[in-house]
Formats: C-alpha cells, structure tokens, sequence
C-alpha cells in the first residue's frame, strides 16, 4: 500500500511470522507481495529502509533480518551494492561518524551521504570490500592480520639466543622498524649495487676518457675528473692499469672530500671548491634526490638490483636472524606456508612440549608465554587455512594478492576479533575462490552470524546463496532497468517472483542445456620443464583453436601457467600470429580515462559533432570536443568534471565543478547539439541507450553492440575509469578486442573473466568467447566457475593443492573426462555441473 509520503514499495516481501532471522525454512512463510500490507510498520529484529535512491535505486522500501546471513543477488549493475555499500553501510559509517570528534574524522576515510529517506533497527557495520593489495612492498600477509605482531613477540620472549647475546624486543625483528632493519637494504630484502662491471664499461680507457661511465656527461663530469686529479690520481692511465684499492675508493667510497680545482682548459674561469662524489654516490644521489625521471632512468642502468647480500633478502639485522624458535630464524618461518607454519607451532602450543621443555635454561620455547603467544598464533593462523589460503606466507606481498585473497584474510581477522551486534557487509566473498574452498567459507559466515552478528553479502555464487538465511534480489535488468528489490525474503521464496533473472539459477535443473560437441584442436603448444615459482619441471601440452580452462585451487599454479609461462612461449609458437593478455588491471587510473576514450568509439562521437553545421560555421574540428585538451573543455576543472574540496577538520572530497557541473565543457562547446544532445549528454548515457541513439554510427555502434555482449550495457560511457571494478575493466578489454578485424591465430589469455558477473551475464560471456574461437583463435582462461569449465572444449586441472603442494597437471583432457579423474578436487563439482546440463 501507499507509504506515508505517497510511494508505492518497489519490492516483493514476506511476513517474517515473528522469526527476527527470517530463516524461514519450515516456518510456514510465505511470501506475498507487499501491496495490501502495512510495510511501515515496524518489525522486531529488522533493519528498516525507506526511500533509498542511491545511483540507480528507485525510491526503494525494504526490510532485512538483523542476525541472519542475507544475500543481495541481481545482474551487474543491478543496484545490489548501492544497496547493500552504498545505502545500508554508508548510513551506518555516517552515523558513527558523528560521534567522532570533527578533528579525528580527517583521519578516517569518509563515503558520501546516501540518498535514502529513513533506516531504522540499524548496527554498527564492517564493510569487507574487493580492494588489491596495498602498494607498498612493506606490506604483507603478516602485516595485514597482525600475525606478524605475535610472531616477533614469539622470537622475543621465547626465542633461543646465541650464547651471550642480549634480549632483543620485538620491534627488532620487524624490516619495518630502526631497530629492526637491515642498514644495507633499509628492511626491504632487496639491495641495489653499482658493481664495476656496469660503472666501467671500457676498462681500457683512461678516467680523462670517460672510463667512469656512471659518472654524469658535460660539466660535471669534467669537473669530477678535475677533482679526480686534484686528488692525486692518475686519469691518464688505463682504468685496468690502476691499482684496486684505488679503483674501489674511486667507485664505492662514501667519502666526500673538498678540493681546489684550477680549470686547465679555459683561462678565463676561476679556481673553485669540488667536491668529490664516487661512482656509487653518484648514483644513489640521482636515483633518490632527482626530480628528473630521464636522469633516473639514465643511471638505472649501472644498477643491479638482487636479494640482499648482507641480509640474503630478510630486510633484518643479524642479530635478529642469529634468534631461532624450532630450529627457525624468523625469515625462515615468515617464508613457510601457513599449513606447514601450523604443523611447526603445534608442539610448541601444546602442554606436553611445554612440560618437557621447560628445564631446557637456553630455550624459551617450553615457557608459559611461548605456550600462550603460539596457541595464539597457532588458532589463527588455522583459520586462515580453513579459508583455502594455506599456501600464503607471513612474508607473501599484499600487492601480488587477488581482491579475493584481500578479502579472505580480512574475514579471518574479523571472525577473531570477537564483536557482536555487527553488520558485516562483504562484497562477493567467494570471488577467486574454488568450489572445494567454498564450504569452509561459508563455515566462516557462519561463525560470524553464530557470534551474534548480521551478515550481508553482494554474492553472484548461487552456492553461497543457497546457503544464505535470507535473500533480497535486485532488478530486474541492469543501470535504468534496475534499482527495484523484486524480492525480499527466504531463498526458496525467489522461485515464485517471475520477474527475477537470478531464481532460474538458484535450481541446477532449471538451467539444463543441450551439450555442444568438443572442437578439435588446430595444433599444441608443448611446455617442457617448466619451473617458476610453484611450477616444478612441468610438461604440460595446451591445444590451439579451442577454449581451454585452466582449474585449481587457489595457490596451485594456474595464473602462473597462463600468465606467465603461456604469455611467453605462446610467441615463440608458429602457428601464433598474437598472444593478448586480458586482465583485470584498470583501464586507467583518473577520470580523464573512461569507457569511451579507452573502446574509441568516443573518437567516432567526437567526429559527428565535428561534422554538424555548427561545429563547421565556427571552425571547430573533431578535436574541439575532447574534454582532455585546451579549447572546448571546461578550464576550471580541466575536463575533469569535477574539482577537489579541502574542509577545515574534515578529509578533502570531490564535488561538481562550480563552473561546468560536472559537464567536463565549456558553455560555448555545449551549444553544439547533435539530435538534440550535447556531447556531455552523450556521455551521460548508458552503453544501452547510446547503442539506440548512436545506432547509424557504424564505428560506434559497433563497439557499443560488443560490450553490451559482454553484459555492460548498464555503464555509463562517460564512467570515470577509477570506479570500474576489475571484472568491468577485463570486459571493456574483452569487447575492444572483440571488436577488431578478425585475423585468427591469436591467443587470448583470461584470468578468472567472470568475477563480479551474474549467472546470466557469465552465459554472455560465454558465448563471446565462443565466437573469439569459432574466428580460428585461441582462448586459454584460468577459471573456477564450474558452468564455464563445463562449456570448456579442453581443461587443465593443477594441484593437487596449493603452494607447494601443487604446481603439476593432475588431470588434462576433456571436461568429462576431467570430471572422471581421480585425485582431482575439481572433478566431483565439475561432475555435479555436468550432470545438471
């Protein structure tokens, strides 16, 4: 019915028959629509939204069980993140915001206001999003989990010191501290030297010859060989004729001495003061005091960077790494995986090791507090394990992490902390994941509802929706034919709400199809003894002209086989005319860049306004309307469309700019008009409604038909590159590839293209690649959605597990024939889904 402000509800719900949980199952629930029911009053044990119009939700009403494990399901773009991040999470951040004093909010990083009417019954909430790893190298898994932090407190209280050594504190066996850093690398386990080899190039040339070649050019290198020669030293001989303690204090010295230099070429200049920099000083200066990028550029080339040899690559001091627990310095036990970290603190944790230990006056290891600090550990670390991220280790980089793996470990940090009366929001938690690793992720969900916390997911993995207490499903399309809740209520409820793309998914035998016979390879590409990283002596055979996923657990070898080892020797390959990389790295990383400019339809736009009676009265070319050069873009916000604001106490934002309002042009630019619109408002549109409105621009409504293929018809073309998600920025690539002329013999190399898609956008998806292949190429995809292994015309499965326990082909031929294999821990799903179609 009518809400108090005279708005119908947009969603499907149910009577919850005074169950806060809404688990539903077995309670009698049924779900009616709401119209007929008062859906403003007040329901025990819910949180309450009214008027949500975030992005693209319409004036949404919608009540979700506090205490359960809800699923936020839809197509991409449907609006269920703005629901879930950016209505529900966000209120809850602004709201404990303004608790915090005005000064200490500049150090928290703050969302926008949400445009939503009212929430009511809400807690406090923990967003877990899909973010990469930190940039910095100093950031790693021990860091993020603070596990780091127990492990130097181990290696302080109850580590075995060297006879006579001193107690160190725990910051000493942190790279990251004074105290704990190796002073030749400064903690980060990578050195760089300026060795004679590249310094000297020509060791028959004399100094005054330019034997030094890591010195500078022009002036200053003449002035150095003057000081050279003020010094005492020879620069007419040979540099090899000169005596090695003088070539070394030439090239590595860090002395700096001052000297009287007295031009010999020019008669004119006066004497002055030179000071003498070694080829090695000389470098470093450049390479860290250098505004110059060519200058840094230039020098790198007497640079080898390797392992430190001081610390071989730890980033600590010898005295920390002279401190061992189990036999184990601290490098040594940050670099196992945590399966084999788990099995080296397990007597350590346990009463007996301590018991028996405990007389032994020159360990620690059997004292109270190693006991305590590892079970600890020990506790924490298994969690992490459960997760399927065993093949991690403390020291692994977050930077080389997947968002998935970002987020696992996030999980595990939260499920440790102990809250309660939290609302968790996660954002696609299985995303990277196996189906074998599923289970323990639900496990974990499930500890956190069991600790009396909500959990909300925004999940496309119908396994973990099946699993869900309660379930909201937003649609029913995508950008303008999204944003309504179709349905809000148990899981099984969905099967009745016609409108719902997602509820045909949820039941495998609704989703059966006829299988399509295998290709037939064109030819192979023979990998023989391959090694790197996990990959031992590795023989594996990848076909050309078919479709082949690659399967594993996390950690077993498969995005090193593909993109690395196939990026590689697929070039070397006759029958390879191309190899391309279709990654999920952004597509830029400022506003200027946009899925316009990056597919180039924008340049097709840009000419038809270019070609309009207007444009030409004034002269104007194709150039005049690109938001990225002097003339027809908006000069306060330079194209940018919006300007950055600092607030006293407050962190800075980003607001419209004042000028243009967010228009990116000029005024006078924007009096040129195409059909009606500007070329901002052609921006403004989604890939959609451009595709109608572009429909007689060959150039462009080429592209735009593609990436509607590819399930992006719900971006805006204007869609500033920074709010892509990875999964979005793979696809845009996708479509620009698939949108060239056709040649054939190409390799396509994927990694995981389905993350943050639909079930129905994955059948899309799908068949794109299929056309890629049925044009004589080659599409090589590391995958863990079953339903595309199963359309797969070859699959390599690694493992058996992860880390060193994988790294081989535990099963390769094809999907039936993988799915009959022995030892493999993708069979008996790809099994299941075989047995669905």
């Amino acid at each position: 019915m009518p809400t108090p402000g005279n708005r119908a509800t947009s969603s499907t719900s149910v009577d919850p028959a005074g169950s806060p949980s809404g688990a539903g199952a077995g309670r009698g629930v049924s779900a009616d629509v709401v119209a007929g029911t008062d859906t403003d009053a007040i329901r025990p044990g819910f949180i309450r939204v009214r008027g949500a119009s975030e992005n693209n939700l319409r004036d949404v009403n919608v009540d979700v069980p506090r205490d359960s494990i809800v699923a936020f399901t839809g197509v991409s773009g449907s609006g269920k993140t703005s629901l879930a991040f950016g209505t529900i999470f966000a209120e809850a951040q602004r709201r404990f915001l303004e608790s915090v004093a005005p000064y200490a909010r500049r150090l928290i990083a703050q969302g926008n206001t949400p445009h939503v009417e009212s929430i009511t019954g809400l807690p406090p909430a923990v967003a877990l999003q899909q973010r990469r790893g930190a940039p910095s190298s100093r950031s790693t898994v021990g860091t993020l989990t603070t596990l780091s932090n127990s492990t130097r407190m181990l290696y302080s209280r109850a580590g075995t010191y060297p006879d006579g050594a001193e107690r160190l504190e725990s910051d000493s066996f942190s790279p990251n501290t004074v105290a704990g850093a190796c002073p030749r690398c400064h903690g980060l386990g990578v050195a760089h030297e300026v060795t004679e080899e590249l310094a000297v190039r020509d060791d028959s040339l004399s100094i005054r010859d330019g034997a030094i070649t890591a010195w500078p050019g022009a002036w200053q290198g003449k002035n150095l060989r003057d000081v050279t020669a003020g010094l005492g030293y020879d620069i007419e001989r040979p540099w090899r004729e000169l005596s090695r303690a003088d070539r070394d204090w030439l090239l590595f010295t860090e002395e700096q001495p001052v000297v009287e230099v007295t031009p010999q070429r020019d008669r004119v200049a006066k004497p002055y003061k030179g000071k003498f920099w070694s080829a090695r000083q000389f470098v470093m200066h450049t390479l860290a005091d250098s505004q110059s990028e060519s200058a840094r550029n230039k020098v790198m080339q007497f640079v080898e960077s390797g392992p430190c040899s001081l610390c071989h690559g730890s980033g600590l001091t010898r005295a920390a790494l002279a401190v061992t627990v189990a036999g184990r310095t601290i490098a040594e036990f940050n670099r196992l995986p945590l399966t084999q970290l788990a099995d080296a603190l397990r007597p350590i944790a346990t009463a007996e090791h301590a018991t028996a230990a405990i007389s032994r006056a020159s360990s620690g290891e059997g004292s109270e507090v190693a006991v305590a600090i590892s079970s600890d550990l020990l506790a924490r670390v298994e969690v992490l394990a459960g997760l399927g991220l065993g093949y991690l280790s403390l020291d692994r980089a977050t930077p080389t992490l997947s968002p998935g793996e970002m987020q696992r470990l996030r999980i595990a940090t939260q499920l440790r902390s102990g809250l309660f009366g939290v609302v968790y929001v996660l954002d696609e938690p299985s995303a990277g994941l196996h189906p074998a690793d599923a289970e323990p992720l639900i496990e974990v969900l499930e500890g956190l509802r069991a600790g009396g916390n909500s959990v909300f997911v925004v999940e496309h993995n119908m396994d973990i929706v099946r699993r869900a207490d309660w379930i909201v499903d937003v649609g029913p399309g995508a950008g303008a034919g999204g944003g309504d809740v179709l349905y809000s209520g148990p899981v099984d409820g969905l099967a009745g709400v016609d409108s719902s793309v997602t509820r045909r998914f949820l039941q495998p035998s609704q989703t059966e199809e006829q299988e399509q016979p295998a290709r037939e390879p064109s030819g192979w590409l023979e990998l023989r003894d391959v090694s790197l990283h996990n990959l031992d002596h590795l023989d594996v055979d990848v076909p050309l002209g078919v479709l082949t996923a690659v399967t594993g657990v996390s950690g077993s070898g498969k995005s090193t086989l593909v993109g690395r080892v196939l990026a590689e020797r697929a070039t070397e390959h006759p029958l390879v005319s191309r190899v391309v990389q279709v990654d999920q790295k952004a597509i830029g990383r400022t506003p200027r860049s946009n899925l316009a400019t990056y597919t180039g339809l924008f340049d097709a736009v840009r000419q038809v306004f270019a070609a309009t009676d207007e444009a030409r009265a004034r002269g104007w070319t194709a150039g005049r309307f690109s938001f990225n050069v002097v003339g027809g873009r908006c000069e306060v916000c330079q194209g940018e469309g919006s300007v950055s604001v600092e607030l006293l106490f407050l962190p800075g934002s980003w607001a419209p700019c004042p000028e243009c309002h967010g228009a990116r042009y000029n005024p006078e630019t924007l009096e040129v008009t195409w059909r009606g619109s500007s070329i901002a408002d052609v921006l403004g549109l989604t890939v959609d409604e451009a595709a109608e409105f572009l429909a007689d621009v060959p150039i462009a409504s080429r592209g735009l038909e593609t990436l509607r293929q590819v399930g992006l018809g719900y971006l805006r073309l204007g869609q500033p590159a920074p709010q892509l998600s990875g999964g979005e920025a793979q696809r845009i690539k996708l479509a620009t590839e698939l949108q060239r002329a056709r040649t054939g013999h190409t390799v396509y190399l994927l990694d995981e293209p389905t993350t943050g898609l639909h079930p129905s956008d994955v059948e899309l998806l799908v068949t794109q690649l299929g056309r890629l292949v049925d044009a004589a190429n080659t599409v090589v995809l590391v995958e863990h959605s079953m339903s595309v292994v199963a359309a797969a015309d070859h699959v390599i499965d690694m493992g058996p597990a992860g880390g060193d326990e994988g790294g081989r082909v535990v099963a390769s031929g094809t999907p039936r024939e993988v799915a009959a294999a022995s030892g493999s821990r993708t069979a008996p799903y790809l099994a299941l889904q075989l047995s669905g179609r």
